[in-house]
């Protein structure tokens, strides 16, 4: 059961290409086929994390696999969505931002610090499901008022900036908590 979750993960990666041919294949208004690769990640993302907590399933490699599949297929979706509707390219770039800044960040605590990378928090899951939730809804509804693309993806976008902001107050904490530590040590 220990390998589940890092099977599921492996998955997810596997999808991120698939995704990105059904979302181009597809001939319909409605990206359907991609819609429907989107939320088997999505449900396998959910499955991995349950599988991880419930069964004490959790190792170092799925660590690093769970969250650079999401990561990869949430950047080709938001890429594919911005090929189709190139009005989103500003959403492109604040999430590579935001994605580099939480990857240095955690990269600086594990290495650096020395300390375990916080799991994902309620706001994070949050904004991961309101992302999804909005990345459908663009690929379902593809001629929807330029407007209205905005402001769905600034929410979305929004959102997981304000995640990311407690995730770097958690570092933050955790840093100054380690440092206060190393001082009573000496």
């Amino acid at each position: 059961m220990k390998a589940v979750p890092n099977i599921l993960s492996v998955f997810r990666i596997c999808l991120v290409p698939v995704f990105a041919f059904a979302y181009f294949l597809d001939p319909g208004e409605i990206k359907i086929y991609a819609i429907l690769v989107f939320s088997v990640a999505a449900l396998s993302d959910l499955l991995d994390g349950y599988i991880a907590r419930r069964f004490d399933a959790s190792s170092q490699l799925g660590k690093v696999l769970d969250p650079l599949g999401d990561k990869l297929m949430t950047f080709a979706v938001i890429v594919c969505l911005t090929i189709t509707t190139p009005i989103l390219i500003w959403a492109v770039l604040v999430f590579f931002v935001k994605e580099v800044l939480q990857g240095i960040g955690g990269f600086i605590l594990h290495k650096v610090a020395k300390a375990e990378i916080p799991p994902a928090n309620l706001l994070g899951k949050a904004s991961t499901v309101v992302f999804f939730l909005v990345c459908v809804t663009l690929m379902i509804f593809t001629n929807m008022p330029t407007s209205v693309i905005h402001t769905l993806m600034a929410a979305a976008i929004g959102l997981t900036l304000v995640s990311l902001t407690g995730y770097m107050i958690s570092y933050a904490g955790i840093m100054k908590s380690r440092d206060k530590n190393a001082g009573r040590e000496t």
